[in-house]
């Protein structure tokens, strides 16, 4: 079997399209995939802005700056998105009082504890 025709039905696979799948069905599930994919592409947008301000202000590498993230937002039972945004958005405009106080003191105590 020549190679092209070996490497359609794998294709047809891993994105979820071939026989027995209506058009239309397959049409919603890429819709789906592509909402999922935009989300994931803002989402790490802010995310890299916020490790951006992070290191800006402390002492930290790229690394440490997501990690501070990261554990900030499980300390706090807080989406990593939110608490990127958070960031961002103090680190612009200085406004602390749109953060929420158990966000904020957890980022103080771990940017605190890196100087």
């Amino acid at each position: 079997m020549p190679r092209r025709q070996r490497a359609q039905p794998l294709a047809q696979a891993r994105c979820g399209t071939g026989a027995g799948n209506h058009p239309a069905d397959e049409i919603q599930q890429l819709q789906t995939k592509v909402a999922q994919l935009e989300h994931a592409v803002c989402s790490h947008a802010v995310i890299d802005k916020a490790i951006g301000v992070v290191v800006a202000i402390g002492p930290l590498t790229p690394a440490e700056a997501w990690d501070l993230l990261r554990e900030t937002s499980m300390c706090t039972n807080t989406k990593p998105r939110h608490v990127a945004e958070l960031v961002v958005n103090v680190g612009v405009t200085g406004a602390t009082g749109n953060v929420p106080t158990d966000i904020r003191q957890e980022l103080a105590r771990r940017l605190s504890s890196h100087s």
